[in-house]
């Protein structure tokens, strides 16, 4: 059974219960947070205990941890995490500099101990199929991979402005997906984007319509688009075109339900959430985490993965500022 202790009991940190309520290999026996009120009704909910960051780094009853409070938090967490040598379960973005995302790779390898940074996304049911099945070639060689990413709204403008931009805060999960299915890594980044949703997100200095193309060195591109708008839910598309077919992964509906008259054909919207969109795959990526601990092999996506992503996001939005291709 391995012993968990939740950092941040918010909405991720209470989905990331949920999955661990339902684990036999597994049991959360510690929560921390900055506010009273948001951990002791974590705690009540699941039969943990409330302690301090610093209580649950020293006891001994606690395997690993998951780190889902604010990202300028994580540094410190991660490092203290790793010299307890408490296995690391890190949602994204490991940190919003590159500088310091290697810093905590030096931690964590010193240490010797297991990290996952929480692409949650690759654990989807649909897109982990896709990508099985273009692994075993069953479309042949991928050639361009297309990637639909937008939200139902924006953030507020209170998060805009801490948020690291869209491309590191929403697009990294596109552009670490966009490695998943490449198979190689991107050569270099071109990137576009404008602020049409909302002009005071401009005003900001971020942007909310966005879209990159990226090339391997072998040819293969993929182009990725993201919108803080989508007026019928939360659209979450995957197409992957290769030399013997094509592989592609739908929205997920509210229901399966299709009406057809007079009118025409007509189908509910799009689930309008990301957590009850991606609900499976949290559970999936807290197995998986739970497992490789367990068995003693390499969580995946891994904290060079979260590395890879951030620089990617990073040369995103150098490429968008200065109007030319980035080389990665």
């Amino acid at each position: 059974m391995l012993n968990i202790a939740i950092l941040g009991c918010g909405r991720i940190g209470q989905v990331h219960a949920r999955a661990i309520r339902f684990m036999n290999t597994a049991q959360l026996v510690a929560v921390a947070d900055a506010f009273e009120a948001p951990a002791a009704a974590l705690a009540t909910a699941h039969g943990a205990d409330v302690r301090s960051i610093e209580a649950i780094m020293a006891s001994d009853d606690v395997d690993a941890v998951v780190i889902g409070t604010p990202t300028d938090t994580h540094y410190d967490l991660i490092h203290a995490a790793a010299a307890a040598g408490k296995a690391i379960f890190c949602e994204k973005p490991v940190d919003m500099s590159a500088d310091r995302i290697r810093d905590c790779i030096k931690a964590v390898e010193a240490a010797n101990v297991p990290f996952l940074t929480a692409f949650n996304r690759r654990f989807d049911p649909n897109f982990a199929n896709l990508q099985a099945r273009l692994a075993t070639g069953e479309i042949g060689d991928a050639e361009i991979v297309t990637i639909l990413s937008r939200d139902p709204t924006p953030p507020p403008l209170s998060y805009i402005g801490v948020s690291g931009g869209i491309f590191r805060d929403m697009m990294v999960h596109d552009l670490d997906m966009a490695r998943f299915l490449l198979g190689e890594e991107p050569v270099s980044i071109y990137a576009v984007g404008s602020a049409l949703v909302d002009p005071e997100i401009g005003k900001a200095g971020d942007v909310d319509t966005a879209a990159v193309t990226l090339t391997t060195a072998s040819g293969k591109i993929c182009q990725i688009s993201c919108s803080r708008r989508a007026t019928y839910g939360y659209d979450q598309r995957i197409e992957v075109h290769g030399s013997g077919g094509m592989l592609r992964a739908a929205n997920q509906l509210e229901n399966t339900v299709e009406v057809a008259n007079g009118s025409g054909f007509s189908a509910a919207p799009a689930q309008n959430f990301f957590l009850e969109r991606y609900e499976a795959a949290y559970a999936r990526e807290m197995h998986h985490f739970v497992e490789a601990v367990q068995n003693g092999t390499a969580p995946s996506p891994s904290i060079d993965d979260g590395l890879r992503a951030q620089l990617l996001a990073d040369a995103a939005q150098q490429s968008m500022d200065s109007g030319l291709p980035v080389k990665v």
